[in-house]
């Protein structure tokens, strides 16, 4: 904590207990608000609001944060994620020196690496099949299309049906849903128009052109994927399949995050590696009342849970108990490969703490019979496995405040008989590109390492800093020329105080030359040094704190443009160092020169 002054004295202290000592004159302490007592406010999800962040023990940050489900290359909504984590805990470790315990978790079993696993290898194994000839992979192509147009033809009446329904009860919570739903199909349903496009074409091509045959089988994978994991996916049992899938993506999550700057967590788990844990939690969760086994599956009793004072739904509310949860919600819930489970649960917004494996599904012995870890079980484990049974802060994105963080909180209370497992709960606004939020489904994503492609590193963290990190924000040519152009200012004042840098200014005087006008200046260095710390209190403002960077550099241009100017290199110098030092915390600068970016580094370029 440090505290901030009012501009006045206090009352004089007399007593100091030696009679030659004179009376002293304290500063008044700002006590107007929390900032200027210099508390750090984050804003918590739990409730709502910024709050006093507050250790549970010293100064110990016991953080953790959800990592990707690697079934896929990561996008820019990801690096959205992890770049913004980074930037606050580098503030919070490098500026307010906090002692922070970093965890990551990647999901390496889940229903969308299994689809996706299994599709690969059907797919691959399709394109090694010589007896497969041309004319008949022209067939399946077509055939592939024209049911993909069904399901989504009958996936379209479903919900125009539900949002016909809940207009009529009045029920805006749910429309506002389904209408989402709907500009989304609509959206994937343009995709597959244009996927049968690029099929037709492909299929109206001779056997005998160059390359026919892989230019059909490319043109068509997405819909032939669908088709053979619906035909032929039970017969993928081999858990190598999965598991070298997951590892695959994986690799390149953290290749990317290191080619983006990103610190690597303190500790880094994986699902598969805790099985026999997730299995131990689940029975103690049955042990305590809280969750009940059917079909081989276990599912949480909500009813139970709320019986015995437990909140659920606390991150996104609706209604006593989640009693508003909606069928849309629920399906988010229980994964790709869910469905058909209602009949087996007392509630139907009880979820599943260990799944019943079906064919073509990666299974593991327990008590329950042979299955899979839930979803949401995994990060309650492996979390109070490395951190304990609180938590300071828990991060992720926007998306997964409901079910999964909701559903994480609950069975981590039920196992751990507590009322609070998380303090803070941080959540990232989503990313949008052409008014959408960026997502693998609606194919509208750019991936980490295209972007990487054509801008640098820093510019793309330059982007995030310059947006508030709990709020949504457009991705656009418009933001990362911000950005671009944010960087080239930074650049050029760093350039001019090198030059003054380089002349012998001992040589001459180094007082102030300039009266007022050096005075401003120290005045303005002064008042951004404050700006910045106020807003880094504030909620890890980055944005505003970025303002005061780039003004104090626009009252020090200035300063240089004064006719006859006679600068104060010492004065330019310290400004300039100061800001290598905050974008260093930032994260933008990782070189070890005193002031500017320097030649090397994730930046460069």
């Amino acid at each position: 904590m440090s505290l901030s002054g009012t501009g006045k004295f206090k009352e004089p202290c007399c007593d100091t207990g030696d009679s030659y000592r004179h009376s002293w004159y304290p500063p008044e302490v700002n006590t107007s608000d929390p900032i200027a007592a210099g508390q750090l406010l984050m804003h918590n999800t739990l409730t709502g609001k910024k709050e006093p962040f507050v250790p549970m023990k010293e100064r110990h940050v016991r953080w953790y944060t959800c990592g990707p489900t690697v079934y896929d290359s990561s996008h820019v909504g990801h690096a959205r994620t992890y770049l913004s984590f980074d930037i606050m805990r580098r503030i919070m470790t490098d500026y307010f020196h906090y002692n922070v315990l970093f965890q990551i978790n990647t999901t390496d079993i889940d229903d969308k690496i299994i689809l996706r696993a299994r599709q690969n290898e059907l797919l691959r194994q399709l394109e090694e099949d010589k007896s497969v000839s041309y004319e008949k992979l022209v067939g399946l192509a077509k055939e592939a299309v024209e049911e993909a147009k069904a399901k989504s033809d009958e996936k379209k009446v479903a919900i125009e049906a539900e949002l016909e329904e809940v207009t009529a009860k009045k029920d805006s919570r749910r429309r506002t849903e389904q209408e989402g739903l709907l500009e989304q199909h609509l959206v994937k349903r343009k995709n597959l128009d244009n996927d049968e496009k690029n099929v037709l074409e492909a299929c109206s091509a001779s056997p005998d052109e160059k390359d026919a045959r892989a230019i059909l089988f490319v043109a068509a994978k997405s819909v032939l994927a669908e088709k053979l994991d619906r035909e032929k996916g039970h017969l993928v049992t081999d858990h190598a399949v999965f598991n070298a899938h997951a590892r695959k993506y994986e690799r390149e999550f953290m290749e990317d995050l290191d080619a983006l700057g990103i610190r690597e967590p303190d500790i880094l788990t994986r699902v598969t590696e805790y099985v026999p844990h997730i299995i131990a939690f689940v029975e103690k969760i049955i042990d305590n009342g809280f969750a009940y086994k059917s079909n081989g599956s276990v599912y949480l009793d909500l009813d139970a849970f709320q019986a015995a004072k437990h909140n659920y739904r606390k991150l996104s509310p609706a209604g006593p108990g989640g009693a508003a949860t909606s069928a849309a919600e629920m399906a988010e819930g229980e994964g790709a490969l869910g469905g058909g489970e209602a009949s087996e649960k007392r509630n139907p917004n009880d979820f599943a703490l260990w799944k019943a494996s079906k064919a073509g599904e990666p299974a593991w012995e327990s008590p329950f019979g042979p299955g899979r870890p839930g979803w949401h079980i995994e990060c309650s484990v492996v979390a109070t496995d490395i951190l304990g049974e609180v938590l300071d802060i828990h991060s992720g994105g926007e998306d997964l405040k409901f079910p999964h963080h909701d559903n994480e909180l609950a069975q981590s209370e039920a196992c751990l008989g507590c009322q609070q497992w998380v303090n803070y709960f941080t959540h990232t606004g989503h990313l949008h590109i052409a008014g959408l939020k960026m997502s693998k489904s609606l194919k509208n994503f750019v991936t980490i390492r295209q972007s990487l492609e054509h801008n640098t590193a820093r510019q793309l963290r330059i982007m995030f800093l310059l947006q508030a990190w709990d709020q949504p924000m457009n991705y656009s040519d418009q933001t990362v020329e911000d950005a671009r152009s944010k960087e080239n200012t930074f650049k050029s004042f760093f350039r001019a105080v090198q030059a003054l840098v380089r002349d012998d200014y001992l040589s001459q005087e180094v007082g102030w030359r300039m009266g007022d006008v050096d005075h401003k200046l120290a005045e303005a260095y002064l008042a951004a040094r404050q700006s910045v710390h106020e807003n880094l209190l504030d909620n890890f403002n980055t944005k505003d704190a970025m303002g005061a960077l780039l003004k104090i550099i626009n009252e020090a241009n200035a300063y240089l443009r004064t006719p006859n100017a006679q600068p104060s290199t010492l004065l330019l110098r310290a400004i300039a160092t100061y800001i290598t030092e905050i974008l260093k915390v930032f994260g933008v600068i990782d070189g070890a020169d005193d002031f500017g970016f320097g030649s090397g580094g994730y930046g460069a370029g």
